[in-house]
């Protein structure tokens, strides 16, 4: 998530914002995150993933404190590696940029002769970048097109899955990736307007919403779109699939003594994150047991105390941090897949 300066009223209505990604981009808990992951990067030859890009500013903190780090930056996003690119060129080939969604980066980097990693970081959910290039249709307080899509080159918009999407289908995904109380009343009033028109734009979604969710619940519970916008990008982008795929293949490429960091914006990636980090750090042994086998010992070891959120100056200087939750672990022992799965299943009881 990123602080961006003023725009001109030009930049504006072309949907785009000035500066470089250093004027444009200040990371969440960016000094926490650093200090939390230098330990296991301050040495020859050490590997970062940082997963989600963005504009590269929790990268440049890593490549800034650790000087012989190598840090291969993920994102889907063409705009977001463009704009890290310029702002990490300085770093030569220490900086590695990588055109993959995060469930894919261990194998992209495999296919780089990258097989084990000391470090990763993972700055989930929608970037400040794709919220405010507003012809990309994540924010709902500026009419545009109702793309949505982190990776513009592939994939469904928002504006395909509101107009083929079963009404059962579309009240699913508003009830349990918006957490939408009116889930189903939206969805039937989504079906009803398309039979009008298609939609295309934002302004029409967020009219029709205005109109179904009652005034009360927008009084108490704010914008109305909100909700129902965030459900929209998880679908489009499958983020919630993709996390539940990267995060076991992220913990499982950690060489022993590699930490990894997660920052989660909404309690839906933050419980995905803390059931796998705390699967890893709790013994399997039974009580009974007189001596714990390897095979029950926690290969994990927590770093944080739950989940940590951004101090109050933080937050009042990009008040889009405020729902940052951020929990870290370090690998204490090798382990392989099928424990680790066979773990997450036991947790899931």
């Amino acid at each position: 998530m990123q602080i961006f300066t003023t725009h001109t009223t030009a930049q504006k209505e072309q949907g785009v914002t000035a500066g470089g990604a250093a004027d444009r981009h200040t990371p969440v808990l960016a000094a926490r995150i650093t200090a939390l992951l230098a330990p296991a990067l301050d040495h020859p030859g050490a590997v970062f993933l940082d997963g989600t890009l963005g504009m590269g500013g929790h990268t440049e903190a890593i490549l800034s404190a650790c000087p012989t780090v190598t840090v291969y930056g993920v994102d889907r996003d063409t705009d977001a590696l463009r704009l890290a690119g310029d702002r990490l060129a300085s770093y030569g080939d220490r900086f590695q940029p990588v055109h993959a969604v995060y469930d894919d980066a261990i194998e992209a980097l495999a296919e780089r002769g990258v097989t084990a990693i000391d470090g990763a970081l993972f700055d989930l959910g929608v970037s400040s970048l794709q919220l405010d290039e507003t012809g990309r249709g994540f924010a709902y307080r500026v009419d545009a097109p109702l793309d949505m899509r982190m990776d513009q080159t592939t994939g469904p918009t928002a504006a395909d899955v509101l107009n083929s999407y079963s009404a059962a289908d579309l009240a699913r995904i508003l009830r349990v990736y918006g957490e939408e109380r009116f889930a189903r009343k939206i969805a039937a009033a989504v079906v009803r307007e398309r039979e009008r028109a298609p939609f295309t734009d934002s302004a029409r979604l967020v009219e029709l919403l205005r109109r179904v969710i009652p005034a009360a619940s927008q009084r108490a519970g704010g914008h109305p779109g909100k909700r129902t916008f965030q459900a929209l990008r998880i679908e489009v982008n499958r983020e919630l699939a993709a996390w539940e795929a990267a995060l076991p293949e992220a913990i499982d490429a950690l060489a022993v003594g590699g930490r990894i960091a997660v920052l989660s914006y909404h309690s839906l990636e933050d419980r995905i994150t803390k059931r796998n980090l705390t699967a890893g750090a709790t013994s399997t042994a039974p009580p009974d047991l007189p001596v714990e086998l390897p095979e029950h010992a926690p290969y994990l070891k927590l770093l944080t105390r739950g989940a940590e959120q951004p101090p109050e100056q933080e937050i009042s200087a990009n008040p889009r941090a405020a729902s940052a939750r951020l929990r870290a672990a370090e690998r204490i022992l090798p382990t392989h897949r099928g424990v680790q799965q066979s773990r997450m299943k036991g947790l899931s009881r």
